[in-house]
This record gives C-alpha cells, sequence and structure tokens, in this order.
C-alpha cells in the first residue's frame, strides 16, 4: 500500500506540477508588469492565468493521459496479481 501511496503521490506531483509552474510563472510576470506600470486592475492577474493555463493544458494533454494511463495500467495489475494471491 506505501508503494501505490507513493507512485500516486508522484503521478499527482508529475501531472499538476506543469501547470502550477506556469500559472507561477505567468502570476509573477502580471506582478512585475502591475507593479512597474501601477496598475493595480484586479482581472489583470486573472485573465492572462486562465488563458494561458487553458493553452498548457491543451499541449500538456497527451502528456497527462499517458502518465495517468501508465498508472491505472500498473495499478490494474497490482489489483488482479492480489486477486490471484501473487503478494508482492
Amino acid at each position: 500500500m506505501m508503494e501505490i501511496g507513493r507512485q500516486g503521490l508522484i503521478v499527482f506531483f508529475k501531472v499538476a506540477m506543469p501547470l502550477m509552474l506556469i500559472a507561477l510563472a505567468v502570476g509573477l510576470i502580471v506582478s512585475l508588469f502591475q507593479a512597474l506600470t501601477q496598475i493595480q486592475e484586479q482581472t489583470l492577474t486573472f485573465v492572462p492565468k486562465i488563458f494561458i493555463i487553458f493553452i498548457s493544458l491543451i499541449f500538456l494533454m497527451p502528456f497527462m493521459i499517458s502518465t495517468l494511463s501508465d498508472f491505472n495500467e500498473e495499478l490494474n495489475k497490482r489489483i488482479v496479481d492480489i486477486g490471484r494471491g501473487n503478494d508482492e
């Protein structure tokens, strides 16, 4: 169980981390822009993030799906092995 939990966390970070880093970078750039121009519009922080994350999600979707599919296949194999009595 500990190994499955560890693998699940690794998969979670592999899938979520690219989008979180992109959102962090865009937020930093927008914050710098706001600080330099002294524009304090609240929607300026959300609209670029939403747009960039949506575009990134489209490009990263094949990687995310393959990572989740590989984890699902490994998990299903372990479930079948446990059902057969081949505990590892």
